[in-house]
């Protein structure tokens, strides 16, 4: 099969639409053209130096620059997971939560993916480590910055509750319990509707962008339920461990609800 290469004057194109969609938003006073201009403008910018990066790093094929890569990526991601919180824990426990968890779940699901059930040679090549990672933290920030967010701004709403329950005997964990749950249930929610909906609502992303490249439907198919199964196992792992990190760091040695630990929003 075929693949028909695009030309700069195309993606020229692609933008216009682009500027026209902002032209409209500017018209019906939505205040969002600039934010939709800037994250285009990024998105060319962000996208064509990622590949330069991966040109560099396909060709040198070491596993040092793959881990500097995977590491970068890692830390980007837990910042995005502290930025996305309305009241994230002080002290730099949000950012450390969020990225212990991330690495915890997505670089060891990534590692076994890699060595056990693809096994490119060598296993950490490229081409197949850095996409598979890439998908599994952008998956796993969503779930763990969603259940964490959930998890902080529900315990200060319910703060009365907690404090009450802790009053009557209970211990800390049954107190949350209920908290810890729903919070679990937001990070794991975006995975389980992506599975449902794949290809009945929609085509996933990589399967879309492999049968684009020329690669036939059945083999993009496997590599898409494969990548699927990941990323959900690095999504639940990591969001069921930031939120029993993260519920601990609540309450102190005394089981006492510490919501002086939580960032008030800005």
């Amino acid at each position: 099969m075929d693949v028909i290469e695009l030309s700069w004057w195309q993606l020229a194109l692609a933008a216009s639409m682009v500027v026209v969609l902002a032209g409209c938003t500017a018209v019906m006073r939505l205040g969002m053209s600039r934010s939709l201009l800037i994250a285009a403008l990024r998105t060319v910018v962000q996208l064509a130096l990622i590949g330069l990066v991966l040109e560099a790093l396909f060709a040198a094929e070491r596993l040092v620059w793959v881990s500097l890569m995977a590491v970068a990526m890692l830390l980007i991601a837990g910042r995005e997971v502290m930025a996305r919180q309305k009241r994230r824990l002080k002290g730099g426990w949000a950012f450390g939560i969020g990225t212990l968890s991330m690495f915890l779940s997505s670089f060891t699901v990534t590692v076994l993916t890699l060595t056990v059930i693809i096994g490119p040679d060598p296993w950490y090549r490229p081409q197949y480590a850095i996409p598979l990672l890439g998908m599994m933290l952008g998956n796993t920030m969503t779930g763990v910055a969603l259940a964490l967010d959930r998890l902080t701004d529900t315990a200060w709403q319910q703060r009365a509750v907690i404090e009450n329950r802790l009053m009557l005997g209970q211990p800390w964990q049954e107190a949350i319990g209920d908290i810890r749950r729903e919070a679990m249930r937001s990070g794991l929610m975006p995975m389980i509707n992506a599975m449902a909906a794949a290809g009945v609502v929609s085509l996933p992303g990589m399967m879309t962008g492999q049968i684009l490249a020329g690669t036939s439907p059945a083999l993009a198919v496997k590599y898409q339920i494969l990548v699927m199964f990941t990323i959900t196992l690095g999504t639940g792992f990591g969001t069921l461990a930031a939120v029993a990190a993260g519920s601990r760091r609540l309450f102190d040695a005394r089981e006492r609800l510490r919501l002086d630990r939580l960032a008030v929003p800005g």
